[in-house]
């Protein structure tokens, strides 16, 4: 599930982050859309994982959440549904949700939601996820509101979303918290306020929500709705980038290279635009290709800056200046460089390979 607002968002808050993810001149943003979180898109996330001190002795993380979630562990339907026995669940189910039991109402709503062991069907989800939502299951409510932001399974209507995700932000679901963040800053379904919105996702960043941080960072950076703080802000950003987000890593690196609210570090720049750029990102590919031409924070590679020029190019990212950088490379060398970039992330043909080998290095070109 996947529930985006649209962007109709401050451009103090765009320039948070998209300042950094497109700081080249008349480069597009060619991130996947799923991975675009810097115009603080509302996502679904999956639940966290539980603090090492709320487990007791023999606890799974899983065993701790299906407990949080779903009720007791020794619940014999939730059981069946971790082992993946779900129409086994939906049997043990179904008699305790006839009786009001809105974890078993939530579970469910979930098989049905995403169609596990019987065919998909948003419309029953919506109506089980009702059901617990009435009966105060906070994760049901949840689930129910980004339905109704997206009309799955219900007739579209973002104002019900909204009072959805403000009675489960009530009871404490940091997910809901973050998303009614999101609608502050719209201002249109919420009262618009960047103070409410900054201290809903300081909550949910704190809970370790890897999208909260980032957002929040930029909120931090531009001091919308809160001090500026470019330390706190940084911090913010290298625990998301530290998540596996993609566009924290290149804005982490970013502030590295540029030493804004941390120390200047241009090894550990290259390093993230690296990390990030094996991930597929475009921006992160030409980004850590300039640092391979001109040796900074990496040491200086022309073949390989041309390969990584190959495949943010094949994403359709052009850069004038990286060409430049790149103009003394043969003919011979850029052919290669190309094969390489076709057949990433796999290495190419042992020809291709040996020919790379034994070609001569090519003095790298500083940077103006």
């Amino acid at each position: 599930m996947n529930g985006r607002l649209p962007a109709l968002l401050l451009p103090a808050l765009l320039l948070a982050s998209t300042g950094f993810a497109q700081q080249d001149q008349g480069v597009e943003d060619l991130r996947p859309e799923n991975q675009r979180f810097d115009n603080l898109g509302m996502v679904e996330l999956p639940i966290g994982p539980v603090p090492n001190e709320l487990l007791q002795p023999g606890d799974t993380q899983a065993e701790v959440i299906s407990g949080q979630i779903f009720g007791p562990r020794i619940d014999e339907a939730y059981g069946a549904y971790q082992r993946g026995y779900y129409l086994t669940a939906l049997d043990l189910a179904l008699p305790r949700a006839e009786q009001g039991d809105r974890f078993a109402q939530t579970l469910i709503a979930e098989i049905y939601a995403k169609g596990l062991g019987v065919t998909q069907d948003l419309a029953k989800a919506a109506g089980w996820y009702r059901l617990a939502s009435r009966a105060g299951d906070p994760l049901a409510t949840f689930e129910l509101a980004l339905f109704y932001n997206e009309g799955r399974g219900v007739p579209k209507d973002r104002k019900a979303a909204a009072d959805l995700f403000r009675t489960a932000a009530a009871a404490g679901n940091t997910l809901a918290k973050y998303n009614l963040g999101l609608l502050h800053v719209e201002g249109v379904y919420a009262e618009p306020s960047l103070t409410k919105a900054a201290a809903l996702l300081r909550e949910a960043a704190e809970s370790g929500i890897a999208e909260a941080r980032y957002d929040y960072a930029g909120m931090l950076m531009e001091g919308a709705g809160v001090a500026p703080d470019p330390a706190g802000a940084a911090e913010q950003f290298r625990l998301a980038a530290e998540d596996g987000l993609v566009a924290a890593q290149i804005d982490y690196a970013t502030l590295l290279y540029l030493g804004r609210g941390v120390p200047q570090d241009r090894t550990a720049a290259a390093a993230w635009y690296q990390r990030a750029a094996q991930s597929g990102s475009a921006v992160a590919q030409n980004r850590y290709a300039k640092l391979l031409a001109v040796g900074e924070g990496v040491a200086a590679d022309l073949d390989t800056a041309a390969m990584w020029r190959a495949l943010a190019r094949r994403q359709g990212l052009t850069d004038p200046q990286l060409d430049k950088l790149l103009a003394a490379l043969a003919p011979e060398r850029l052919a290669i460089a190309e094969e390489r970039a076709r057949f990433w992330p796999s290495a190419p043909p042992t020809a291709v390979a040996d020919n790379s080998a034994v070609l001569a290095p090519v003095p790298a070109t500083p940077l103006n």
